[in-house]
């Protein structure tokens, strides 16, 4: 099994409303988990969002706390609903209300990684996804969740960023109407998980960056944004999806040359989301 279910680190002074995280960056495969799989230890990494815990590692230093996985997506997906359970993955499920996400294979336990290619070779025992969802699932929502909770009654007002990376193939479709094609898709399920205000300042720090940036298109949010999305309560939740081609090479789960220079870029980023959130700039919350 993954050694743990989370990795988190605090800043040294909590100065930002900002709470970063990247639920698909695990990847602890164990030797456990591998023996059981019907791949090889790269395919099976394909629907990982690998390198991202390292392009945003630095948001501590702008005073914003960062949370990430320790187990990997293909064995646990945190960005699911505990209840979205794949009947045609784990014995004893039934079969509920449709919902694309199970019907794909991409429940809360995986069924398949990116291109649909099979996991496992049978089932698994309803044990097995129980057991997960307690020692894995839980505990990282549970940590998310105060995480959010304490940065709300600091300042006020939370913002989750919710960092993960896209195949450069998923923006195929996006690249044939636009004129210059996204290497960011920034998703707050078309207002429902984020003030207007909220997205505006993300998507301009980007844009400062030189990053050509679409909202929702094809990616709109999942789980996480809408389980803590609740802008009017001050609680704000934003999805980033980041081109992988621009900082790896996609086929051998590697960085690429631009991998550092890449880094140092989202730097600046990661350093104007955390400071929009500064405490200064936000109004004391009530005792």
């Amino acid at each position: 099994m993954p050694k743990v279910a989370y990795h988190l680190v605090q800043p040294e002074n909590h100065t930002s409303r900002v709470v970063f995280a990247s639920p698909h960056s695990g990847r602890d495969y164990c030797w456990s988990f591998l023996r059981h799989t019907a791949l090889d230890e790269v395919t099976i990494r394909s629907s990982e969002d690998a390198f991202v815990d390292r392009l945003f590692d630095c948001a501590p230093q702008f005073g914003a706390p960062f949370i990430k996985a320790g187990a990997p997506r293909a064995f646990i997906d945190l960005n699911r609903s505990a209840e979205e359970l794949d009947p045609a993955l784990i014995e004893g499920v039934r079969r509920q209300t449709h919902n694309p996400r199970v019907s794909s294979g991409l429940g809360v336990v995986p069924r398949v990684v990116a291109n649909g290619r099979a996991i496992y070779h049978g089932k698994l025992p309803r044990a097995e996804a129980d057991q997960r969802i307690e020692q894995y699932w839980r505990p990282y929502h549970e940590q998310l969740r105060a995480l959010i909770n304490t940065a709300h009654a600091r300042f006020g007002e939370a913002i989750l960023v919710d960092c993960h990376s896209m195949p450069h193939e998923a923006l195929d479709g996006v690249a044939k109407s636009v004129a210059r094609r996204p290497q960011i898709v920034l998703g707050d399920r078309f207002g429902a998980s984020a003030s207007q205000t909220v997205v505006d300042q993300i998507e301009a720090a980007f844009v400062d960056a030189g990053l050509v940036v679409a909202r929702n298109t094809p990616f709109a949010g999942a789980y996480i944004t809408q389980a803590y999305g609740r802008p009017s309560r001050g609680q704000h939740a934003v999805q980033i999806e980041i081109d992988r081609s621009i900082y790896m090479d996609e086929r051998g789960v590697r960085p690429n040359a631009n991998f550092h220079n890449f880094r140092k870029l989202l730097r600046s980023v990661i350093a104007e989301i955390a400071g929009t959130g500064q405490a200064d700039d936000m109004p004391v919350a009530a005792e």
